[in-house]
């Protein structure tokens, strides 16, 4: 006990959030070199766009750790033991339960806009016994528009219904005229992602954006590909790639 207590001491609670995706580490794995810890999933989507480096300091990674990095299992034993303040309604939440608390967070999901937890796909049975998949964005046409000529989809703007805005445009567009504007509202670029919920609403839209969508996701993921062959081609590159 004193030493787990001992161990304990040495981290802040920065140290349980991951420095890629901003969120509380899941399935955290560290560095062998730098000792920098990242969740699975976003050290090895860095990997298959930095190549070698850490995506933190840019220290070299080795080719092992690419495709296998290792995992943080200190950290994980720690995050079962300890506490943080959820960021959005602060209440005590064990570290390695918060993502489970952000789906139930109303205060998180009227801030972020979107569940923690990209849902699963919903399998339905047609009339002659074959499947098919349908998202919970089957109503995408209604938020995403048209392609720019530089082949980004396009939104509307939900605050004015001003219309043809790229991401970056649809942000510059509600910072410099919208920024104090609170309305609930339906966030396009969400619902234009395969995990989109056309339901989910956003209560501070201008923040939403500032926090999500700094980035297009196109450019790190293959919209198309479903998760574990993302993940199945990220360890294929990895071992293509020379040290």
């Amino acid at each position: 006990m004193a030493e787990d207590l001992s161990a304990a001491t040495s981290y802040t609670e920065d140290d349980f959030y991951c420095p890629v995706c901003q969120e509380v580490l899941k399935t955290p794995v560290r560095t062998s070199a730098c000792q920098h810890v990242f969740c699975r999933k976003c050290f090895l989507t860095a990997m298959r766009e930095s190549g070698i480096h850490c995506p933190l300091c840019r220290g070299n990674v080795t080719r092992r750790e690419r495709a296998c990095p290792e995992r943080a299992l200190d950290l994980e034993n720690i995050m079962r033991k300890f506490s943080g303040s959820c960021r959005c309604c602060a209440k005590q939440i064990k570290f390695y339960r918060m993502r489970h608390h952000y789906k139930s967070c109303k205060k998180y999901q009227d801030e972020y806009g979107v569940s923690a937890v990209i849902p699963n796909f919903q399998i339905s049975q047609d009339s002659v016994g074959n499947r098919s998949e349908t998202s919970t964005s089957d109503n995408i046409e209604t938020y995403q528009e048209n392609t720019s000529s530089s082949g980004h989809p396009t939104f509307k703007c939900p605050l004015c219904q001003e219309s043809n805005f790229t991401r970056q445009r649809l942000l510059d567009h509600c910072n410099s005229n919208h920024v104090f504007q609170i309305v609930p509202v339906t966030c396009p670029i969400c619902v234009s992602l395969p995990w989109g919920d056309p339901s989910q609403i956003t209560r501070n839209f201008v923040s939403h954006l500032n926090q999500r969508h700094q980035f297009d996701y196109g450019e790190f993921v293959n919209l198309q590909l479903d998760e574990e062959t993302q993940y199945q081609t990220a360890v294929e590159e990895s071992f293509q790639v020379n040290i």
